[in-house]
């Protein structure tokens, strides 16, 4: 068995990379893992330099969800004192300052489908696969799955994913907008790389506040969304960055920013 943490984090420039790194190659969830998570989300929200990451995984599958021998030791005791964490856990890279990728290949089950949906933006690969099976084993989706399908997908897709335990493939999964990009297996980590790329080349005040802005229009109501345009946009023409960014695109000339 490997000595390699299950979770892993790797920084190139200004892009982080968490691999899922379980020596199964099922890359399943349990505490360690989520603890994991929980500290390298921790990192990558005080990394001033990062501006994106890829959530991508070892092996051939992302994930295959959660590991069952620890879901056999779950009792009602667990999940009232530590769902709260899982959910913030789950829900962490939302609310992270740069855009996350989730690069999705193989199996994507459970836990793995729900971490994915707390990511921006979500790359499959042909030939995976996506399901939330948990109503077969007498629960439901609990670290924001109910909540994040159907807002992604709408309820009727929500409720054919998670009462029929339905599973769907890259393709499917593409056409109900579960996954903004499909690609063959063999560019799933250039696609990722490239868009990483390009959003790290982008204004890091705007790309922030248009994640965040996005997020407010998803969650509030249209007179929070318009207030949170103002604000942003009052900061944002008073940065560098929007300068440099004017002015680079007059003289034809690749930007440089510092956010600021």
């Amino acid at each position: 068995m490997s000595g390699e943490p299950k979770v892993k984090l790797t920084k190139e420039g200004h892009i982080a990379f968490i691999t899922l790194n379980d020596p199964s190659g099922l890359n399943l969830f349990d505490k360690e893992v989520v603890l994991t998570l929980a500290d390298i989300q921790e990192e990558l929200s005080k990394d001033n330099n990062l501006r994106a990451a890829v959530l991508q995984s070892a092996g051939d599958h992302f994930s295959a969800g959660v590991d069952l021998a620890f879901l056999k030791a779950v009792d009602t005791r667990f999940v009232k004192d530590n769902l709260n964490f899982l959910q913030r856990t789950f829900s962490r890279f939302q609310e992270l300052p740069i855009p996350v990728i989730a690069s999705i290949k193989g199996l994507c089950y459970g836990a793995g489908l729900e971490i994915a949906l707390s990511c921006d933006i979500r790359i499959a690969a042909e030939g995976a696969r996506l399901a939330l099976p948990e109503v077969r084993f007498g629960l439901t989706a609990d670290q924001t799955g109910t909540t994040r399908l159907t807002k992604l997908v709408g309820i009727g897709q929500a409720k054919k994913m998670i009462l029929c335990t339905e599973e769907v493939d890259a393709q499917e999964a593409y056409r109900i907008g579960l996954v903004e990009y499909l690609v063959k297996p063999e560019d799933l980590e250039s696609q990722s790389l490239r868009l990483a790329k390009r959003i790290a080349n982008l204004p890091p005040s705007a790309v922030r506040f248009g994640k965040w802005g996005v997020n407010v229009a998803a969650e509030g109501n249209t007179y929070a969304g318009l207030m949170f345009e103002q604000a942003q946009s009052i900061y944002c023409f008073g940065t560098e960055d929007k300068e440099e960014a004017v002015n680079a695109f007059i003289e034809k000339r690749k930007p440089l920013f510092h956010d600021k």
